[in-house]
């Protein structure tokens, strides 16, 4: 299996920002991008937090992480029905970011 980021390194904040929007970013992940700030800042020419800069550069909506966390909590209960077992926040994430927004 390939690398889901080699070769698109911004995809990775994407992926974490959605996580962030449905409450399930893991505390390394948040430590990373919050240390990578600086970088982001600078190689985009933006200014924010790493929140703020991908929501610049992606041209998302303020409202964007209410719609987001909506078809996440309509969804999980489905999903678990319909599987067997919880929904994988993390899989919801890098399946929306790439059927939304392509592979960034």
């Amino acid at each position: 299996m390939s690398d889901r980021y080699e070769d698109k390194p911004f995809l990775r904040y994407v992926d974490a920002w959605v996580l962030n929007a449905i409450g399930h970013l893991d505390e390394p992940t948040r430590a990373y991008c919050v240390a990578m700030e600086p970088q982001l800042r600078q190689s985009l020419g933006l200014s924010g937090t790493w929140l703020d800069v991908v929501a610049q550069q992606m041209k998302f909506t303020a409202d964007l992480p209410e719609q987001i966390r909506k078809i996440w909590d309509d969804g999980k209960a489905k999903f678990a029905a319909a599987n067997g077992r919880p929904a994988d926040p993390v899989q919801f994430a890098m399946t929306f970011v790439d059927r939304n927004f392509g592979r960034s």
